[in-house]
């Protein structure tokens, strides 16, 4: 008797590889204070998280390709392989360095992991049940943005930071499991093309100069440094364009760019993605600096996107049979608009509860953008592309991410440091480090910085969190424009094959 896929055990394993890979970056920011003080090196903590995320989008095309030469299931196997590597010498760190490098093994499984399973969810399901799926999967997203801090807490306090990582082992060893015994893949003919050697390096070098070039960028601003990685990663595009026009069978193919479809939903998710990364980074900010809460009640504030999140993946799911791509993508990308106009007007004596509210109306939209940019991304082309597909959605969504972290933070910087410069009432240096840290902020007011200096900080804080949140405004505007460029007609329905 031939064996089939256990359709439930499989979709169980992708929900807990989301999630651990999720988890992954919220928990290590909970525990970083712990990490620095134990291995010393906080001038380059940062490389802790940056590094991970480099490593991880640099092998994201290389592996949705490996995905549809060979398997789903044997590159799925050999990131959760690397990534429980990875994590071991995480806990076994001894110092900043190895840590370092240890996160950059992680992230070269990480970059398995993910697009692999939500190219395993569309391989088993179909296009009207994949948006209810895929939406479920990515929630794992908001609710580690949840737990994360409060898992990174505990462990750090009843254990110790070591275990945050080794935690990933059994999890990493059921995983293999779940998906070695339940997913059965049909035998796929041996491969006549040769891969993409030269595609995969160039490629890789040129997001590993570009990404380490936006890291810089939002560390010091332009500089001639971040100049000259720019100017690296667009000879290397240049030249990946005419590498891929040679070769037999390309790492990305060039005609996907000519796909109308695959262009415009990929442009869209990078959007707004980068717009996720003003809410989910600064709402936060704005809860623990301006209204002087917790840490854990700023975290608490994403709860209503992360369960509304799901609703908004759930109806898109259904509507993407009974209407065009494009009135879908207009009604999720209206709603999540709505949100971005509503923080924005927002005075600043708003209540934490109307916070609650505004995050709701976030995630319906974002969860329904994101799940019909998905699912339109791997229908827009042939099942045998269908793992490129799906792991360049998610480096358009990580590059998305990545920018506009970047350029977020220059934006919050310049507001900041002008409404600071105004400023008549003296405040200590480090006043506005005070604020945002919640660790010292539950400490304030204090002799540091009295009550009457710390109203007139809160006042710049806000300022400059206005400013994020008109630039987000924006980039949902422009996925609006691009949203309008595709054809009425156009629907979602059925992946080529």
């Amino acid at each position: 008797m031939e064996k089939k896929t256990n359709i439930r055990a499989v979709t169980a394993a992708v929900f807990v590889a989301t999630f651990m890979t999720a988890i992954e970056g919220t928990i290590v920011t909970t525990a970083m204070p712990t990490i620095v003080g134990s291995l010393k090196g906080i001038e380059i903590m940062n490389w802790v998280f940056s590094i991970y995320l480099l490593t991880n989008a640099m092998l994201t095309p290389v592996y949705g390709k490996l995905a549809d030469m060979i398997g789903r299931k044997p590159v799925f196997l050999f990131g959760t392989i690397i990534f429980m590597i990875g994590s071991a010498f995480c806990g076994l760190s001894y110092s900043m360095i190895h840590l370092i490098v240890a996160r950059a093994i992680q992230g070269i499984g990480a970059g398995a992991m993910m697009p692999v399973a939500f190219t395993i969810v569309a391989d088993l399901y179909s296009p009207e049940k994949r948006g209810k799926i895929l939406g479920l999967t990515s929630t794992a997203w908001g609710v580690a943005s949840v737990v994360g801090p409060l898992a990174g807490g505990i462990v750090v306090d009843v254990f110790s930071w070591h275990w945050i990582f080794f935690i990933n082992v059994p999890i990493g060893f059921l995983l293999i499991w779940l998906i070695g015994k339940y997913l059965i893949e049909e035998k796929r003919p041996k491969l006549r093309k040769k891969m993409d050697i030269l595609g995969s390096f160039v490629s890789m070098i040129t997001l590993m100069f570009f990404l380490i070039g936006i890291q810089y960028l939002g560390d010091e601003g332009p500089s001639l440094r971040v100049g000259f990685f720019f100017a690296i990663s667009i000879l290397g595009i240049l030249s990946f364009i005419q590498i891929e026009k040679r070769v037999e069978d390309p790492l990305i193919s060039l005609d996907l760019f000519r796909n109308r479809v695959f262009v415009v939903v990929n442009v869209i998710a990078a959007l707004v993605s980068g717009f996720l990364m003003g809410v989910e980074v600064y709402i936060p900010m704005w809860m623990q600096g301006v209204l002087g809460m917790s840490a854990a009640i700023g975290g608490l504030v994403l709860a209503p996107q992360s369960i509304l999140w799901v609703y908004g993946s759930s109806v898109a799911s259904r509507w993407l049979g009974i209407f065009s791509l494009r009135k879908n993508l207009l009604i999720a990308l209206l709603i999540t608009l709505v949100g971005g106009i509503l923080l924005f007007l927002m005075p600043f004596t708003t209540p934490f509860y109307v916070f609650l509210m505004i995050s709701g109306v976030i995630g319906i939209g974002m969860g329904a953008t994101i799940v019909v940019t998905t699912v339109s991304a791997q229908n827009s082309v042939a099942h045998e592309q269908l793992g490129v597909a799906t792991s360049f959605n998610t480096l358009a969504k990580t590059l998305g991410q990545t920018i506009m972290i970047a350029v977020f933070g220059i934006i919050f910087n310049t507001s900041t440091a002008n409404h600071l410069a105004k400023l008549t009432i003296p405040v200590p240096e480090d006043a506005m480090n005070q604020l945002v840290n919640p660790h010292t902020a539950k400490l304030l007011p204090a002799e540091s910085l009295p009550a009457e200096s710390l109203q007139a900080l809160r006042h710049v804080l806000y300022q400059g969190l206005h400013s994020i949140y008109g630039l987000a405004i924006l980039l949902v505007i422009v996925a609006i424009i691009f949203s309008l460029t595709l054809n009425q007609k156009t629907g979602t329905m059925g992946t080529k094959k």
